[in-house]
């Protein structure tokens, strides 16, 4: 038996958002009442919720989201658990890792919490030698929030990597043998980011 495991946040009006980001806004522009529809109006950033970083957010001269293959959203993960090891995620929890998968790293933190568990620029390093392109925290970034340098950003990006944040529920993932996620961004021209609807299937 398989089954599908909703890794993503709710998008909602007044959610936590990265300081600095857009609020987000969630509420009827047309109604069935006065307009025969039901259309909502969406106001928020690209990096709203559960959402993916294309290398574009750090520097102008790297890929764009839809300029990267669609495998960066999609394949086989593994998780690992960093839950109550302190802030700082070092290197040594991902010496098991290997090229092609998701790495999806749980730290149990609240969603929107400052003050969570972050990458050192060491362990985002390793994981890009380890051929790893495509990482996720349920933090709300791998760096520290709020934060002055983006080391682990930087490592991942500028190799092309794509890194999710604020995904939840992933220590209902720990244990599991077998995990494909998929995360598929909106088709933005030219975008930096965006929120995704992620997806874990477990069997």
């Amino acid at each position: 038996m398989t089954r599908l495991i909703d890794l993503s946040v709710p998008i909602e009006t007044g959610m936590p958002v990265y300081p600095g980001d857009p609020e987000v806004s969630v509420g009827p522009a047309l109604t069935v009442a006065r307009d025969g529809v039901n259309v909502l109006g969406l106001h928020l950033g690209s990096h709203s919720g559960t959402h993916v970083d294309a290398p574009y957010h750090l520097d102008d001269s790297l890929p764009t989201l839809d300029e990267l293959p669609l495998e960066r959203f999609h394949g086989p993960a593994t998780v690992v658990d960093a839950r109550g090891r302190g802030p700082v995620i070092g290197p040594e929890l991902f010496e098991e890792v290997r090229a092609g998968v998701i790495v999806l790293v749980a730290t149990g933190w609240p969603f929107g919490g400052h003050g969570h568990p972050y990458l050192t620029a060491e362990a985002a390093a390793l994981l890009v030698e380890r051929g790893v392109r495509t990482v996720g925290t349920d933090a709300l970034s791998v760096d520290p929030t709020p934060a002055d340098a983006f080391p682990a950003h930087e490592a991942l990006l500028r190799a092309h990597a794509v890194i999710a944040e604020n995904l939840s529920g992933l220590d209902r993932l720990i244990g599991q043998r077998e995990i494909e996620v998929s995360m598929f961004p909106l088709r933005i021209a030219g975008g930096d980011g965006s929120p995704v609807r992620a997806v874990a299937r477990v069997g």
